[in-house]
């Protein structure tokens, strides 16, 4: 990484589903950046990953096993992460997962599964590291919350509500813990080139870009991109936002 610009430099980041998909994208970029990076996933692939990150980019990194949605496992998680790579100076909630279907045939189970996993986990994480940000009076959080946060999907009333949730979540904090320094943003994906949308069939892929103005579905790096432009300083000054990267469909 010599001879280019490190934003990050001296800083530690914590990313939740780091393991593959949009959260790798994050660390890795976050790293690239200069920032010593911790990984949290349930996905033992999480371990591969860190290990990819470090070759790649040289920072130090640790990979943490652990569940967003139980207190215990995340104050552990922070704690090792904090052990190896230095107080947490940047938090990315990420981790997330979808339980799709109709209200009426939905299962309790998955809608209290994704809640607790995209937004208490969101809860649970911030609030472990944040006393932390608050005493050394500085600190970034950045949470992905989604397009569907924003403009609802069928098939996905708990996904919606869990990901409106984090903006909610995100403008109520900002406000609380701004004059301490802290700043705390979200970043809405829209349709993003992940294991989730390679699934979906020729016809369904062909559906969603049509309703895309870029005319095409986003890189994952396109969403690393804006988080780390929220957690440098060059977003100093940027607090409560939720900036949308989705090719316009959310407009």
């Amino acid at each position: 990484m010599s001879g280019k610009s490190q934003p990050l430099e001296g800083r530690v980041a914590l990313v939740t589903g780091a393991a593959r998909g949009i959260g790798r994208a994050i660390a890795f970029r976050l790293a690239q950046d200069g920032a010593r990076v911790g990984l949290v996933d349930l996905s033992e692939s999480g371990a591969d990953t860190a290990r990819e990150l470090e070759e790649t980019t040289g920072q130090a990194t640790v990979f943490v096993k652990a569940d967003v949605s139980r207190a215990d496992e995340v104050k552990a998680a922070v704690a090792a992460v904090e052990s190896a790579l230095g107080p947490i100076g940047i938090l990315v909630n990420n981790a997330g997962i979808t339980r799709d279907g109709l209200l009426l045939a939905m299962e309790e189970a998955d809608w209290d599964a994704v809640l607790a996993v995209n937004l208490k986990g969101a809860y649970l994480m911030t609030k472990a590291v944040l006393r932390g940000m608050i005493k050394r009076r500085q600190g970034a959080i950045v949470s992905i919350s989604s397009v569907v946060g924003r403009r609802g999907n069928a098939g996905q009333v708990n996904y919606s509500a869990a990901k409106a949730g984090l903006i909610g979540f995100t403008k109520s904090l900002a406000r609380e813990v701004g004059s301490r320094n802290i700043r705390v943003n979200a970043v809405a994906p829209g349709y993003i080139d992940t294991d989730m949308t390679a699934a979906l069939g020729e016809a369904a892929r062909l559906a969603l870009v049509s309703q895309i103005p870029l005319g095409r579905i986003g890189a994952p790096e396109a969403v690393a991109d804006a988080v780390a432009f929220l957690a440098s300083d060059a977003a100093s000054y940027i607090t409560g936002v939720v900036l949308p990267v989705d090719g316009g469909l959310g407009m």
